[in-house]
C-alpha cells in the first residue's frame, strides 16, 4: 500500500492508494481541483464542502455525458457492422450469380459452336 499526497483548493490531503496508481490519483485530483477552483473563481470560497460538491456534480455530469456518447458510438458501431453483414451477404450473392452467368454462357458458346469441349 502507497501514499500519496493530492491538493484541492490549495489543501493537501494524503490518501492511501494501490502501489502504482499514485500517478492516475494526482491526474484524477488535479481534474477535480481544476472544478473547485473554477468554482471558486466564480462564486467564492462558499466552503470546501459545497465546493467539492459541486464540483462532484460537474465531474458526474461528464461522466454521465461520456456515457452516452459511449453508447450512441456503440450503436453506430453495431449499425455499420448490420450494413458491412449485409453488404458482405450481397456481395456473395452477386458473386454467385456472376458465376452462374458465366458458366451458362460458357455453355451456350459451346453449344453454338457445336463441340462439347472435347474437340482439340
Amino acid at each position: 500500500m502507497s501514499k500519496v499526497t493530492i491538493s484541492l483548493n490549495g489543501r493537501p490531503f494524503t490518501i492511501g492508494c494501490e502501489d502504482g496508481q499514485q500517478a492516475y490519483l494526482k491526474e484524477l485530483a488535479g481534474h477535480l481541483d481544476g472544478h473547485v477552483r473554477d468554482l471558486a473563481d466564480k462564486v467564492g470560497q462558499i466552503g470546501e464542502l459545497r465546493l467539492l460538491l459541486m464540483a462532484s456534480l460537474i465531474v458526474a455530469d461528464e461522466m454521465r455525458e461520456a456515457q452516452g456518447k459511449v453508447e450512441a458510438l456503440e450503436s453506430e458501431l453495431l449499425d455499420a457492422k448490420g450494413h458491412l453483414s449485409q453488404a458482405e451477404a450481397r456481395r456473395r450473392t452477386d458473386r454467385s450469380r456472376a458465376a452462374d452467368a458465366i458458366i451458362k454462357a460458357a455453355e451456350r458458346l459451346e453449344a453454338l459452336s457445336g463441340t462439347d469441349g472435347r474437340d482439340a
